[in-house]
């Protein structure tokens, strides 16, 4: 099934020009085929197009179905690489897992300062058609590391430290029922210092197991680890 994608919904019935173009001049579809939407907010819709304009596609909507939500807020908080195509990579995996919200924060030992929220949006966007999906990560926009662990609604709050004598592993201390938030620092890791202000402010050290993890696998696996422990 292929999903195009109106965040307007149900307000707007008319895709904008990419995904006119990609139905009616890709796909080839005509006047009266029925076409899936999704609004981002978790709802499916199925249409019927009534004007095949490859510049503005209008279409009339059928009926509509709410997605099922995650039994808790997943939320993943990082430090993003000095690589930009390693954060690319990751939205768009944890999008297809079904992470509820990312942020980017500035640790001591971050490499990297700016981050273009625009071009992970449209990864984001690629991904959760792809994995037919109907509801939309929360991309943040780069924070202080502070303001992550002041600003936060989680219940479980984990930071994610390589502590090989720390015997509580992530998979271990997830509440399907509570919202969590997990940190995950840089390539040079959260110094004791960044993870005592974490203690101090209510997060948990947890260990991802034996390997030492790239930052953008261990972020994977923090968010593998939320979404099967609340299937």
């Amino acid at each position: 099934m292929h999903l195009f994608y109106q965040s307007q919904l149900p307000k707007i019935k008319t895709l904008d020009h990419e995904e006119s173009k990609h139905c009616i001049k890709v796909l080839r579809m005509q006047n009266g085929d029925e076409i899936n939407l999704i609004d981002g907010k978790g709802v499916f819709y199925k249409a019927k197009i009534t004007n095949a304009n490859h510049k503005q596609c209008e279409f009339e909507v059928l009926e509509t179905t709410q997605e099922e939500p995650n039994s808790f807020h997943r939320h993943l908080a990082i430090a993003p690489t000095k690589n930009i195509d390693r954060m690319e990579w990751l939205v768009e995996k944890a999008t297809e897992l079904g992470i509820d919200e990312i942020s980017f924060f500035q640790s001591f030992h971050s490499e990297r300062k700016i981050i273009k929220i625009d071009r992970l949006e449209k990864k984001v966007i690629s991904a959760m058609k792809q994995s037919l999906k109907a509801k939309k990560p929360i991309l943040n926009e780069l924070k202080s590391y502070n303001f992550i662990l002041e600003n936060t609604r989680a219940v479980k709050k984990f930071i994610a430290y390589v502590d090989f004598e720390n015997e509580a592993h992530l998979k271990n201390e997830l509440d399907t029922f509570q919202d969590t938030l997990v940190l995950i620092g840089p390539e040079g890791d959260f110094t004791p210092e960044e993870v005592k202000m974490a203690i101090d402010k209510g997060f948990k050290k947890v260990s991802l197991g034996k390997s030492r993890l790239r930052t953008e696998t261990a972020a994977l696996v923090s968010v593998h680890l939320m979404n099967i422990s609340g299937d």
